[in-house]
């Protein structure tokens, strides 16, 4: 990708504080410009380890928030590898508009898992895949990637050398690798990639791959050959007895939105919002889970909820947990899609203000005994 030039700002000096006043008092487009890298230029001035004044950092926040598109854009370069930068600020600019947040994704020292995880659930698949791109990615966070399951953020991934995926998250985009081809190239090259795993991977690639594969392990590529026939014909020979595909893949999803939702949960990210765009992504049983996890509800309630005639048990859930009712209506129209148009009646309780604590007993209530939804 060629690089974007940066827009050109009025050129700016380090400020004492009565000229940053005089800034403060002006509208023009180019003293706000002036102002905000004049405060940052304040901020470069603390000293190493030192914290930064709450109330400049509040003042600098509050700029950024009011600032112009390019401005942000040079802004998000200028403190991509600041360790001063308020928190808050940041995290605003990693979920800003791709171009203005990749810099801080890639580099700010100052994002953490949990704030990485929120741009996987909240930010659109362009910060996912600068999020994958992240060097030393931890663990947690590329469990997250492949839990979710994205092809071009799991790709992004796989070519992350410096990511540390464990040996289960390795032999899960291994797995991947059969549908996916654009996994193959990467993972062949990759440095947590071991012997065994690269026989795994043999059976998946072209030729040019399984010549790199077997110099790589220095392994006879007439013997690695044999060696992947052998396991094909005994896993031919087992399908008359094995589940279909198409089971042992459902389960497989499901088990891995399942621990999405809970390492998504375990990390203060799980919320509302996650709802409506599980919805609107079409996943309907990643909603389900979701769902059940936020409210403290089992799985069964949530699906019998879901399936019900009238809405009225499905709104009450999801009031519990911070849906607000105008969401719900558009959630609502989303989710007879999935379900061939259930729930078919609207909600009668959606007229009524309940509070979140209400609504959950309210559903309990409804849903007993609990229905059963396989």
């Amino acid at each position: 990708m060629s690089a974007v030039p940066l827009p050109v700002t009025p050129p700016v000096r380090r400020m004492d504080a009565h000229g940053l006043l005089e800034l403060a008092h002006s509208r023009t487009v180019d003293d706000r410009q002036r102002l905000l890298l004049g405060v940052a230029s304040l901020c470069d001035a603390t000293p190493p380890g030192a914290e930064l004044s709450p109330v400049l950092a509040e003042i600098f926040l509050t700029l950024a928030r009011q600032a112009e598109r390019e401005l942000r854009q040079v802004l998000a370069h200028r403190l991509a590898t600041a360790e001063w930068a308020p928190r808050a600020l940041i995290n605003m600019l990693a979920l800003d508009e791709i171009e203005i947040a990749r810099p801080i994704i890639a580099a700010s020292p100052l994002l953490r898992d949990e704030d990485l995880l929120r741009v996987l659930v909240e930010a659109t698949i362009e910060h996912q895949i600068e999020v994958a791109r992240r060097p030393y990615l931890s663990g947690v966070v590329c469990d997250a990637v492949i839990e979710k399951g994205e092809p071009g953020v799991m790709t992004a991934l796989a070519g992350n050398r410096s990511a540390e995926i464990g040996e289960d998250g390795m032999r899960r985009l291994i797995d991947d690798a059969r549908r996916i081809a654009g996994l193959r190239a990467p993972l062949s090259r990759h440095p947590r990639l071991t012997e065994a795993l690269g026989k795994q991977l043999y059976q998946w690639v072209g030729d040019a791959l399984q010549e790199a594969i077997a110099e790589r392990f220095r392994v006879d590529p007439a013997k690695l050959a044999s060696a992947v026939n052998g396991a094909v014909d005994r896993t031919t020979a087992s399908w008359t007895q094995a589940p279909s595909q198409s089971r042992i893949d459902e389960a497989e999803r499901l088990e891995m939105e399942r621990r999405l939702i809970v390492k998504l949960q375990a990390a203060g990210q799980l919320r509302a919002s996650f709802l409506v765009k599980a919805i609107r992504e079409g996943r309907l049983s990643l909603f389900e889970q979701a769902l059940a996890m936020l409210g403290g509800f089992t799985l069964g309630q949530v699906r019998a909820a879901a399936r019900a005639r009238t809405a009225d048990a499905l709104y009450l859930a999801c009031a519990s947990v911070g849906v607000d009712r105008a969401i719900f209506s558009a959630m609502l129209t989303d989710m007879k899609r999935l379900t061939g148009g259930h729930p078919a009646e609207p909600a009668a309780a959606q007229t009524m203000t309940i509070a979140g604590d209400a609504a959950g007993v309210m559903f309990r209530r409804l849903m007993q005994p609990e229905q059963a939804v396989g």
